[in-house]
């Protein structure tokens, strides 16, 4: 093999590469903001805008310059190396094998691990090309994925009831429930913000001087941060809270930094008469409020949303179906169909047992817990992105290199452009905002009832799970732990029909298939390529 050949394989990986990045958004980034959506604390439209930045950053700013060109070491990169084009044709096929998988399950609202998809994708193309010996069955290897299906939900449910249970407890159940939130909310924001801080240091940033960095560093940096953050949320935020919840004024966001020197600002007074506006949203369906009224339109079918599509272009006066404007807004309507979306399954009437079964505490009590998820969630996202982000670079990048080089790196790394990491951080953030409520609209509600409170633990106790077994040396998966969080949010409740067992059944049988379904697609594609006859005329 010489330098740039086999061009039309590298062409096929960039497609292949941004399918994969397009399935992690839809798929792993959706689980990762499922719960923060599903209870209310931010809308579907708020979560993609503030994935689409922290995401794309976290991907373009911290993720790693070099990448493993096996995943996960379960085949050898040496086996390769007499024939380097072998390799860019298996991850050509790994690619393909892992987006099918993960961007098919992300249509059925199933959560996957990413990460498992393209080893299991790589792992089929080892057996199809050298035999099932070339794989690493042991603990070192598959053994310790198996591992993670058990260990993940099970740490990540254990470490969530421990934030849970003394927040409900000490706060939610007091009949002062709303005053002793508000004194605790800084020390909440301590934990919170030392616990972001050292998860984006110690793990989410590959791609800087943080990797030199020991322990003792990071966590002095963190407890910094940490202390910094409380002294603020003290000061400020205690004081903004005081003034909208309790005392009902119209403080906005951006009074926070002021609010000590803002006069008293009374609510406005409400409108009696509806106004046209929002009666022509409540007619032709949307979103008031953060809450889907009963004439939104939510299409769950394919044909309803072409046909909504249709009439909406058709809406253009005096245009055709196929005019330049219609085109335009039909375009428009596919863009943002996915951000219209209802995820939060709160009218749901085959979750209602399931809903009423939890216990509801005090609104505005929950309302405290709304901020300290925002910044779970959005730290869990930037620190994603930075990650997960080599599940589709990888690849294409073992793809580039050995097209310009035309040699395998036998050292299993391999540089990862920053175009490259550009390319898969907007295909992760198309991914969430076309796709991504099919996962969310399944996992947050549809397996139990989350409000603020909830939804903060379970980030937070996925969060801090993911640190510490990375950090002992036991096999997690972000996927994993966020559903074991969210289950041991339901049975917190004390109640077993406060779970969807049935979605949970779902759940865990897609663990189960994810390798061997990558690995089918990825290895039969591979054997299909690799034994094609030689055109020699």
């Amino acid at each position: 093999m010489n330098p740039h050949d086999f061009t039309w394989i590298f062409a096929l990986g960039i497609v292949g590469s941004i399918s994969d990045a397009f399935g992690i958004g839809a798929n792993d980034v959706a689980n990762s903001f499922a719960s923060s959506v599903s209870s209310g604390s931010l809308t579907l439209a708020q979560a993609c805008i503030i994935a689409i930045f922290t995401e794309f950053l976290g991907a373009f700013l911290l993720g790693s310059n070099t990448s493993e060109t096996i995943k996960g070491g379960i085949l050898s990169v040496e086996l390769f190396a007499p024939q380097p084009e072998i390799l860019m044709l298996g991850m050509l096929c790994a690619l393909v094998g892992s987006a099918v998988w993960v961007i098919y399950a992300s249509k059925k609202g199933i959560p996957v691990s990413t990460t498992h998809s393209i080893v299991g994708a790589i792992m089929g193309v080892g057996i199809a090309a050298f035999g099932g010996g070339a794989i690493q069955w042991g603990y070192s290897g598959v053994a310790k994925i198996i591992t993670s299906w058990f260990v993940s939900p099970v740490a990540a449910g254990i470490v969530t009831s421990i934030i849970y249970l003394p927040t409900r407890y000490l706060i939610l159940e007091n009949p002062n429930s709303l005053e002793r939130g508000i004194k605790a909310i800084p020390i909440y924001f301590f934990f919170t913000s030392l616990i972001g801080a050292f998860y984006i240091i110690y793990k989410g940033a590959p791609g800087t001087d943080a990797s030199s960095m020991s322990v003792g560093v990071i966590i002095g940096i963190s407890v910094g941060v940490a202390v910094a953050v409380t002294a603020f949320s003290w000061v400020f935020f205690v004081k903004w809270l005081r003034r909208r919840v309790i005392g009902k004024e119209n403080i906005r966001w951006y009074h926070l930094p002021v609010v000590h020197f803002v006069k008293y600002r009374p609510m406005p007074e409400p409108v009696v008469e509806q106004s046209t506006e929002v009666s022509s949203e409540l007619e032709g369906g949307g979103e008031i409020d953060g809450k889907m009224h009963a004439g939104a339109k939510d299409f769950s079918d394919e044909a309803d949303c072409e046909a909504d599509a249709d009439a909406q272009a058709n809406e253009v006066e005096g245009s055709s179906k196929y005019s330049p404007a219609a085109i335009v807004k039909r375009l428009k309507y596919y863009a943002l169909r996915g951000i219209k979306k209802d995820v939060r399954n709160l009218g749901n009437k085959k979750l209602a047992d399931v809903h009423a079964a939890a216990r509801k505490f005090d609104d505005d009590t929950e309302y405290l817990f709304s901020f300290l998820q925002v910044i779970t969630a959005c730290l869990a996202s930037f620190s994603h992105g930075s990650n997960d982000v080599a599940n589709a670079a990888g690849p294409i990048a073992s793809i580039y290199d050995i097209w310009k080089t035309a040699k395998v790196d036998i050292s299993g790394k391999a540089p990862v452009p920053l175009w490259i990491l550009a390319m898969a951080g907007v295909s992760i953030d198309i991914g969430l905002i076309t796709f991504g409520y099919h996962v969310m609209r399944r996992l947050g509600n549809g397996v139990t009832y989350l409000s603020p409170s909830r939804g903060f633990s379970a980030e937070l106790g996925t969060s801090l799970t993911v640190l510490t077994a990375s950090k002992i040396g036991l096999p997690v998966s972000t996927t994993h732990c966020i559903t074991g969080a969210i289950t041991a949010i339901g049975l917190c409740n004390g109640n077993f029909r406060a779970l969807n067992w049935k979605m949970l059944m779902w759940c865990f049988l897609s663990w189960v298939i994810t390798l061997p379904i990558a690995g089918l697609v990825g290895g039969l594609l591979f054997a299909f390529g690799s034994n094609a006859p030689n055109k020699l005329f």
